[in-house]
């Protein structure tokens, strides 16, 4: 071991996760914990909330059996963003479902309030296109929806906050409500600019104010644990940022020129910039954390289905998982046309298309199940250079290589097909999950241990192009034709 410890939560979509971290970067210890989603109505996603906190104790109770607490000096939490909870504050019990960032039951409400012109201003307000993907509309659509909600609101005891203020709140046994910039910045509510809740927004989407947490800085001393079962009580919470903004920040990337790719259940490209930006191709402005009063601003692009889309199509074509369809894509050199649109929850970034759905195009007698597997990873790799081309074109500047991290990274067939279709070099780190040893570096970085020249140093693959420019083409344009099919 060395130096002190942080315990490291990353609460994920489909796996929560915790590790040990010592003082030089190291992961020491973890566990994952799996999670299930459910889809009750065609476009709808949907967690159970107190599910997703007896997974995090889950988490914690297996690591700390395999290397005990001592040593441990505070908590940091990194998260799946986008998802909202609301709870009971003097019940601590929610009050719906946890609705899932890739849920899509306010799809017409969003699209009702881009047709009455209001999106220029919420874009301008947050960076952020008015989506479903946002928590705002969930907000609304639960104060409409859940009548224990409008009544908690109407006392003052109705609390909604995205997973690190649900994790928060039950890791201090409801002492602390509070949630940091990152994830704020991400609820559509948020001004980016003024940093704080904007009440015009708020009205606009239904969401009560006064139900919504306090916004801190991403290394704030949160508050402490206590009545946590394993954990000692009086550990400080030392950082919280989301998912993707920790995988950033766990890259080592402390300046603009970089772009990172989380490989999950979706993809988020991100990269610094040097003051709050709002993108004109389909991307998104928003705070990649915040350290005291300095704010770092990043251009983001989310992709709703990504690697998730290789075990939908393993599922569909019957064959045991995402791995095994890996190596059925390997058995054949080209999709002989064939291209696979995983817009299984409409179309995220640069898209940002709703109703579009998920296609398979160019089938012929000739067509194999091997084919489809490899359309299947074609498509991941695609939708990743569509959103990094689009943020080359914001930044005005070509970017020469993509950081990956993510549980998907760690198949090195995807990653050389993201070189050869990105047509730069990927660099893999060796640790997939860097979400949590960013956030782990941040609150290190609280209690004076730097090691971010550490992180930027590990050891890595890198992933060069090398496949022929016209094949590339080809593969870009039928993905492209195939796109245009899904939207209409």
């Amino acid at each position: 071991m060395s130096g002190p410890r942080i315990l490291a939560v990353d609460q994920g979509t489909t796996n929560t996760k915790a590790f040990l971290v010592d003082g030089g970067g190291a992961i020491v210890a973890k566990a994952s914990v799996p999670r299930a989603s459910s889809y009750p109505h065609p476009g709808w996603a949907e967690q159970s909330a107190d599910e997703i906190w007896q997974s995090v104790q889950t988490a914690i109770k297996a690591v700390i059996d395999d290397s005990g607490s001592e040593g441990i000096e505070g908590v940091a939490i990194t998260n799946q963003r986008e998802s909202l909870v609301v709870w009971n504050a003097e019940t601590g019990e929610p009050t719906a479902p946890c609705i899932l960032w890739q849920c899509r039951r306010t799809a017409d409400a969003a699209q009702a309030l881009r047709d009455a012109g209001h999106d220029d201003w919420v874009t301008d307000r947050t960076g952020l296109s008015i989506n479903p993907l946002f928590p705002a509309s969930k907000l609304g659509w639960v104060m409409q929806n859940v009548p224990e909600a409008g009544e908690l609101a109407a006392t003052g005891t109705l609390r909604a906050g995205t997973i690190d203020c649900w994790l928060l709140w039950n890791l201090t046994a409801g002492a602390e409500f509070a949630t940091d910039h990152s994830n704020a910045s991400r609820t559509q509510l948020f001004d980016t600019g003024a940093h704080c809740w904007d009440a015009k927004l708020c009205d606009l989407f239904g969401a009560p104010i006064g139900a919504l947490p306090e916004v801190r800085s991403s290394n704030a001393r949160m508050g402490v644990t206590r009545g946590v079962a394993d954990l000692p009580d009086g550990l400080p919470i030392l950082a919280m940022m989301g998912d993707s903004h920790a995988a950033l920040y766990g890259h080592g990337v402390r300046e603009p020129g970089l772009v990172k790719a989380t490989y999950g259940t979706g993809s988020s490209l991100m990269a610094l910039v040097p003051e709050r930006t709002r993108s004109t191709h389909g991307l998104s402005g928003t705070i990649a954390w915040s350290r005291g009063a300095q704010v770092s601003y990043a251009i983001e692009g989310n992709i709703t289905v990504s690697a998730q889309a290789a075990a939908f199509a393993a599922e569909m074509l019957g064959i045991e998982d995402a791995a095994a369809l890996s190596r059925l894509a390997q058995t054949v050199d080209e999709t002989n046309g064939v291209a696979f649109v995983p817009a299984l929850s409409g179309l995220g970034a640069p898209h940002w298309d709703d109703r579009a759905r998920g296609a398979i195009s160019g089938l012929t007698l000739a067509s194999t199940r091997a084919h489809v597997a490899r359309a299947t990873f074609e498509a991941i790799a695609m939708q990743i250079a569509d959103v990094f081309h689009a943020m080359e074109a914001d930044v005005g500047g070509r970017m020469e290589a993509l950081l990956a991290d993510g549980g998907a990274s760690e198949n090195a067939f995807l990653m050389q097909l993201q070189a050869d279709l990105l047509d730069r070099r990927v660099i893999r780190r060796d640790v997939a999950e860097i979400g949590a040893l960013g956030v782990a570096a941040m609150a290190l970085e609280s209690i004076g241990v730097d090691c971010s020249q550490v992180l930027a140093d590990s050891a890595h693959e890198e992933f060069a192009p090398a496949i022929a420019s016209t094949d590339r083409e080809k593969i870009i344009q039928t993905w492209h034709l195939a796109v245009e099919r899904s939207k209409n």
